[in-house]
């Protein structure tokens, strides 16, 4: 378990960014992708003066080892701690190339990191912040893997995007109780791959007859997009969920084991909604620079807001990337 600081009478400020995903050749000197990506990122420093920068998964593409390596060089020249965590495109060179990147990137003086056990993925950790010796908050960094079997209606065995596995949920059930012994009773919960109840929170909040494409940011509050009982959601979904097909049993442990209230998923680049649901807040980071696939209005990133009793605030911080698309 790592272990970050609050300062007392100060909010703890986390910024996480989600799907960078940047190529090697997107890493050139004045390639446009990178100038995107870099001024997004650094005008989110200079607002927030974050504490903690976590980046919710599809770092790169695996095997683009330039990528990940000029990845890691810009968030150490930031000058704030940072914490991946592993996406789909990560896990796809299998976990010989996880590794040769966990290698260099424990080699970064800011990067915060512990691989886990083993049996579990890579890159399952916890980070307690605390205040005077007191924890405030935790925050659950889970592996979401790549890609799983799935038999469907018709008994055909596809593939789908994968789920947490059991043993990780054994896993999470265990790292909550060693942090309510602490004394911590509010934690976070990041992944990059949603949790298959993100559908179930969307089926219960989203109002029909809608075309969630329709939704433009500036119009996503409200009663107009969202059912009675859900008016404090906001933000859009432009794509399908992107989870396992079948529920895992994620959220069933963390509504026994009490202290998640917030989860926090990327994966599906132009959804950034925030709803909550049966207690607990599903959240859809706001993807960071134009890798892979974007919509130039959904640019930037997710903050939460840490006081000495936990999360207080979750909201997005958008970024206009035009300044830096010329």
């Amino acid at each position: 378990m790592l272990t970050l600081r609050k300062t007392p009478g100060k909010d703890f400020i986390l910024l996480n960014l989600s799907d960078p995903q940047l190529g090697d050749n997107e890493w050139d000197e004045g390639h446009p992708n990178r100038r995107i990506l870099e001024g997004t990122v650094r005008e989110l420093v200079r607002r927030l003066s974050p504490d903690l920068i976590t980046v919710s998964g599809d770092l790169a593409w695996a095997g683009n080892d330039r990528a990940y390596d000029a990845l890691a060089d810009f968030l150490d020249s930031c000058g704030v701690p940072w914490a991946p965590m592993w996406g789909n495109h990560d896990n796809q060179g299998g976990p010989e190339r996880v590794e040769s990147v966990v290698k260099r990137y424990l080699t970064h003086p800011l990067c915060l990191y512990e691989r886990g056990p083993a049996n579990l993925g890579n890159g399952n950790y916890v980070i307690r912040i605390e205040e005077n010796g007191v924890p405030a908050a935790g925050v659950i960094v889970m592996d979401s893997h790549d890609r799983a079997p799935y038999v469907n209606d018709k008994g055909e065995e596809t593939e789908a995007w994968a789920k947490l596995w059991p043993e990780q949920i054994d896993w999470y059930r265990e790292q909550t109780a060693v942090l309510k012994e602490d004394g911590c009773s509010d934690t976070a919960l990041l992944m990059h791959i949603p949790i298959y109840a993100y559908r179930e929170a969307h089926a219960a909040a989203e109002k029909a007859g809608i075309d969630p494409k329709s939704v433009t940011p500036a119009m996503a509050e409200g009663p107009e997009v969202w059912n009675p009982g859900y008016e404090s959601s906001f933000g859009v979904r432009h794509e399908g969920i992107g989870s396992y097909p079948a529920d895992e049993g994620m959220l069933d442990a963390v509504l026994e084991c009490g202290s998640t209230k917030l989860l926090i998923a990327g994966h599906d680049h132009v959804n950034n909604t925030v709803i909550r649901w049966r207690g607990v807040t599903f959240v859809y980071s706001l993807k960071a620079g134009p890798g892979c696939y974007w919509e130039p209005s959904l640019n930037g990133g997710t903050v939460l807001v840490i006081t000495e009793r936990g999360v207080s605030e979750v909201r997005h911080e958008y970024v206009d990337p035009a300044p830096f698309m010329t």
